[in-house]
């Protein structure tokens, strides 16, 4: 814990090696209490942990829920239609009622990005990223990088390959700050359209050419279109994306035989990916969820331990 000194975690742009690393290890020890029958039930007992979820979410609400439970906070869950933004209360409103009403850390996730990074300076609790518009999805991004860890080892040197809307994807940013900050090789992949050049300024390899991405690739993780965020069309259609950046059968041809596949979810089956090559050993999918409740347990633990050091 001793390169831990947040006490809020906002996105993965700004973190450290070492705190990434941080993170990583302490979700590692989870899992491994977890097999060895220790409990870490107490860890947070007394906390109270406010889930604001104001856009929809299964995945990520429910491993927040599951990880903080099993460190033994208790857990409310408020989403957008239950909320009093629905009245017209602003979200500094919301948030200063949720911390008087003793919420001891808040997880956000908000349409607009930089919501979290407002709530912060504005309670004086930890506040976790839960996925800001199409800013960042840290948790998500570190679960992504745990789960290609425990398949590759060090990511350093690897190629990863990043495929789909990556313009309008918070979990692409998160694992492209994360993965170069671990030294991975990243590509991202996908139409022109939603795959800018302006990426290669991050640090990353741009190409919209599908063999190409996929052909040196240690590992391919595919995302859904963004249709929520997005107000224009940016390809004639589903079909149509799926015949040129599609993951199916013939693209294994040109990819590597061990190569692993993972996407975020939800899986938009026979669009982004064929359900045989979903459901294949090739794929880290379900592996993805599961480490999602150890990696969280990970985040509320250590920002909490910074919080009651203050």
């Amino acid at each position: 814990m001793k390169n831990w000194k947040r006490s809020s975690l906002l996105g993965l742009e700004d973190l450290s090696k070492a705190e990434i690393m941080t993170i990583l290890e302490t979700a590692e020890s989870f899992i491994s209490q977890k097999s060895n029958r220790i409990s870490e039930g107490s860890l947070l007992k007394g906390y109270r942990i406010i889930n604001l979820f104001m856009e929809p979410s299964t995945r990520t609400r429910v491993a927040f829920e599951i990880a903080a439970k099993s460190l033994g906070a208790d857990v409310i869950s408020i989403t957008g239609e239950a909320s009093s933004l629905t009245k017209g209360e602003s979200l500094k409103d919301t948030a200063l009622n949720v911390q008087a009403l003793g919420a001891d850390a808040i997880v956000i996730r908000h349409s607009s990005p930089g919501s979290p990074l407002l709530l912060s300076k504005i309670v004086d609790v930890p506040v976790i990223n839960a996925g800001d518009g199409a800013h960042e999805h840290p948790s998500q991004g570190l679960l992504d990088i745990f789960t290609l860890r425990q398949k590759l080892g060090d990511v350093k040197g690897k190629k990863v390959t990043i495929l789909g809307d990556i313009l309008f994807s918070r979990v692409a940013r998160s694992n492209l700050f994360g993965l170069l900050t671990l030294g991975a090789q990243v590509t991202l992949a996908g139409p022109s359209t939603l795959v800018p050049l302006e990426f290669e300024e991050l640090g990353a390899k741009v190409t919209h050419n599908l063999q190409e991405a996929l052909t040196d690739a240690d590992a391919v993780m595919l995302l859904r279109i963004q249709h929520e965020r997005q107000s224009a069309t940016h390809f004639p259609s589903l079909s149509e994306y799926s015949k040129m950046f599609g993951l199916n059968k013939s693209v294994l041809d040109f990819m590597k035989k061990d190569a692993s596949i993972l996407h975020p979810g939800p899986i938009n089956r026979g669009v982004e990916i064929e359900s045989s090559i979903a459901d294949s050993d090739k794929s880290l999918i379900l592996d993805q969820v599961s480490n999602g409740i150890a990696v969280r347990m990970a985040i509320l633990y250590l920002c909490s331990n910074v919080r009651k050091k203050i």
